[in-house]
């Protein structure tokens, strides 16, 4: 299981996964349109990039874009279906010096980097600072990825949120997603943890995700497996569980592999095995801020 924080750095993904995804790039009054029909929007320099029109959002971009570094994307996928976003591999050393290959699903390139323009279980817990104090990394060089205080742990799969212990956690429902959301554990895991399954609409089907929430100090009363969460649901209270005296929520999510059946499979760890599940950046499926669900 892979463990770490944030490192800012470049995205190096580069064209190659805008072609790959099918996007269509619109440079000023020039566009090329990929085979999904879906469209990147880039802002030129100037007014309409300051955030100085009151129709453009806090973020300086149109209504339906987002910004992205200096430049503004429009959101791919519709209301009812979202674009399929491809696990790539990637590796990183241990402790041991042993070379571990994984999949990771990076940031699709039409989803804002900045962490602050998405919706998440808590809200921001240090006034005057960001939402997330560690984020995803494992799409990361090697060098980049953050190595725990022992070197045991290394890369972060998901993001990790300061909080006042004892805040409610409440289900944040994902974008494309179809229906209430399931509990499929509560117990120890990282700390004490709640898992989540919900079925999202992508790449013209269902696939279904799990979502991790970690370091609980307690689990919501009454929450079991087999209990349908909704939007704004209490599953637990924010904790330092297996984390002593660093008080936070980790929010990790995975895809579930083609052909597993969640239901079937043992509760806690064996979900975020790879075989089972494909670590994911949460950027691709947290709701937008901005959308007011």
């Amino acid at each position: 299981m892979v463990v770490s924080s944030f490192v800012d750095g470049t995205d190096r993904r580069g064209l190659w996964t805008l072609a790959a995804t099918g996007l269509c790039v619109v440079l000023g009054s020039t566009s090329v349109r990929g085979p999904a029909g879906i469209r990147v929007a880039v802002a030129a320099e100037g007014p309409a990039a300051t955030g100085s029109d009151p129709a453009l959002t806090p973020g300086g971009c149109p209504a339906g874009t987002a910004p992205d570094g200096t430049v503004c994307v429009h959101l791919a996928g519709g209301a009812e279906d979202g674009p399929l976003a491809p696990a790539v591999a990637n590796v990183h050393r241990e402790k041991s010096g042993r070379v571990a290959a994984y999949e990771q699903i990076p940031r699709l390139p039409d989803r804002p980097s900045d962490y602050d323009l998405y919706r998440y279980p808590v809200p921001p817990g240090i006034p005057g600072s960001h939402h997330v104090i560690s984020g995803y990394d494992l799409d990361r060089p090697d060098p980049q990825q953050r190595r725990g205080r022992t070197l045991r742990h290394v890369g972060h799969g998901g993001v990790d949120l300061p909080q006042v212990k004892g805040t409610p956690v409440k289900l944040v429902v994902l974008e494309h997603q179809e229906g209430d959301a399931e509990v499929l554990y509560t117990g120890p895991l990282f700390g004490t943890t709640v898992v989540t399954r919900h079925t999202l609409r992508e790449g013209g089907r269902l696939r279904d995700y799990v979502v991790l929430f970690g370091h609980l100090d307690s689990v919501a009363a009454g929450l079991a497996p087999g209990a349908s969460v909704r939007e704004g649901d209490v599953v637990g209270t924010v904790g330092d569980t297996g984390s002593p005296e660093l008080v936070h929520l980790h929010l990790e999510i995975r895809r579930v592999r083609e052909g597993v059946d969640v239901a079937k499979i043992p509760a806690g760890a064996p979900l975020l095995g790879e075989a089972i599940s494909t670590v994911c950046d949460p950027r691709n499926v947290l709701p937008l801020a901005a959308a007011g669900r």
